[in-house]
Formats: C-alpha cells, structure tokens, sequence
C-alpha cells in the first residue's frame, strides 16, 4: 500500500492505512464519559484522533509505540483537522512494522549533507582537522549521527535531523563568523561538534524519538564533552593543545548560550557566542518551517493563519497569500 501522505489530507478524505502510535492520552468528558486521544504518524507527517466512548473498550492494547490499521474520515474539530474513526483500530504485529516507514526524517539528501561535512573538513588544518577528525571520518560514528534525530520532540525531532540541524549551524555559524572577521574554520567545527552528544543522549525506534539512560541522568552538552575528552585522549601528545583542548569544550558547554536554557558557562569568543546564535537560528528556523505546513493548526491548506498556537512557537502563525516576485 503507498504510504499516507498526512500533510495533503483535506477535510472528507478517507483513509484505510497503517499509522504508528505516536502518543495516547485517556481523558474524560464534563459527563463522565472516557476518551482517548490519539497521536499518528508515519514519515510524512502526524494526525490526531479522538477515540470517543464506543470503541475505548477496544483500545486496551493500542499504546505507543504500536502500529495500528485505522479506518475514517478526515474532518474539522475546533479548526483543526483530524480523524474520525468508523471502527477501533487494529494493532499490527509489531515484527512486520519498520520503524524508518513510520518515523519523520528530513527531505534532503543525507549524501548531500555528508559532501557539505567532507569539504568543510578539507578545509581544516593541523591540530582543529585532527580533532574533527576523531568523529567524522569514522563510519560507525556517522552512520549513528546521520540516524539520530535533533530533539525528541520539537527542532529537527526527525531521522536525519542531527546532521541536517549541525549543517545548518554551521552554514549560519560561517556567514556570521566571515561577517564579524572571525575564524570560520574553527566556528565549522565548532558547529560539528556541538551536538555529539545527541548520538548517545537519544534514542531511535518504533516507539520514537526519547531519551536514553545517559541522555535523562547526564544530557547531550555533558555527553559531548566526555565523548570529545575521551577521543582527543586518543592522539598523540602534543597534537592538541590544552587551550585548543578546552576552547573546543567551550563551544560543546557553553552553545544553549545561559545556564537557564543548560549551557554550563556563557559563550566567551566571538565563534562560541556567534555559533549560540547560529544554534537558535536553525532550530526556531526549523520550528516556523514545521509550522506553516502543521495540518494540526491550519483548517485548510489554504488558510491564512492558523487558527491555534504552534506549541513549538507558542504563537499563531501568518501564511503569506502573496508574493514577492
């Protein structure tokens, strides 16, 4: 069966397809009756639906994680489109789901992103390329980097999202840095580097995007140092100062910018602060993007603004009718 095409659903359409079980809520109404509410999805995209009382006894095995066969109608609900069920949803045998059919991942080539990271390296010299190096000329490591995704939830929360997100840091970062005078190689790697920890902070499977053991007790900015210590410990004596050593640490410690937002220090160089902002550029880049094609906010494919708050922006967005050519 073609796989669903979430986003190009319009209000009547019918759907009969297999969708993954992002997430489940059970709730109840002001008269007491139970509910649930359903988030699914497949690699193009998420849809809600609400399981009124008639087929929540049937739901008992319905949970993240879970591929289901479900059957309705597209239809509009406090101006937002969802599914409307005419039967309860079947659970599929978890042995014949695979999760790269159902999970988000990003719509650029990754062999496009890689030959980005390959010339940006080429241009490195010394002790920075040696460093760079110790990641990503290794093919377990970038294997594991190109699956990851950004955020479990939120920025770039998709299979290739770490590596589209690093890419965009960096393309920022660069024009940045070359605008203020300052070194671009080194903020590129800066950009690089900044987000290993991810690799070992997120998991990937049928239930999702979430966290590992390490991600919830440690988190990806401590992850990333002691991944960048234990590697730099690998070369020879020398090879890397102790300031380098630590000026590359500063850009994985201090890129969230403030400890509110979990940066262990403030950025300190023209590269640390400008990649900080570089870092908030993708990633609310990416939140406006996502935004302007969320069928969960718009009614229509042709609505002007959103007719509730993205949760990622905490706004309503404009979708421009017009045009600029």
């Amino acid at each position: 069966m073609v796989p669903l095409d979430i986003p190009r659903l319009t209000i009547g359409d019918r759907v009969q397809h297999e969708l993954l079980v992002r997430e489940r809520d059970d709730k109840t109404t002001k008269a007491g009756d139970p509910f649930v509410i359903l988030k699914l999805g497949n690699a193009t995209g998420q849809l809600t639906v609400n399981v009124w009382k008639e087929f929540v006894p049937l739901m008992e095995g319905v949970r993240p994680g879970q591929v289901v066969q479900v059957i309705g109608t597209v239809e509009s609900y406090r101006g937002a489109k969802q599914l409307k069920l005419t039967t309860a949803p079947r659970v599929v045998a978890h042995s014949a789901a695979n999760a790269d059919e159902f999970l988000p991942r990003v719509s650029v080539s990754i062999d496009e992103l890689w030959s980005r990271v390959d010339a940006w390296r080429a241009e490195m010299k010394g002790p920075l390329r040696a460093a760079v190096d110790l990641f990503f000329v290794d093919d377990v490591f970038r294997e594991r980097f190109a699956r990851a995704p950004g955020a479990t939830k939120g920025h770039h929360a998709m299979i290739g999202g770490l590596l589209l997100h690093s890419c965009e840091v960096a393309n920022i970062a660069r024009a940045s840095v070359q605008t203020m005078r300052g070194n671009v190689p080194l903020v590129t790697a800066g950009a690089l580097l900044h987000d290993i920890g991810k690799v070992e902070s997120y998991s990937v499977d049928l239930a999702g995007f979430d966290y590992t053991q390490s991600g919830q007790l440690v988190g990806h900015i401590v992850l990333g140092s002691l991944m960048l210590d234990e590697r730099l410990r690998t070369l020879p004596a020398g090879t890397v100062s102790e300031a380098q050593r630590l000026e590359l640490h500063h850009f994985v410690q201090s890129h969230h910018g403030i400890p509110e937002f979990g940066a262990a220090v403030r950025p300190m160089t023209l590269e640390a602060e400008l990649l900080h902002y570089a870092d908030q550029s993708s990633a609310k880049g990416n939140d406006f993007n996502e935004a302007m094609t969320d069928s969960e906010i718009f009614s229509s494919e042709d609505a002007e603004f959103s007719s509730r708050r993205s949760w990622r922006l905490e706004r309503r967005v404009w979708r421009r009718a017009h045009g600029w050519d």
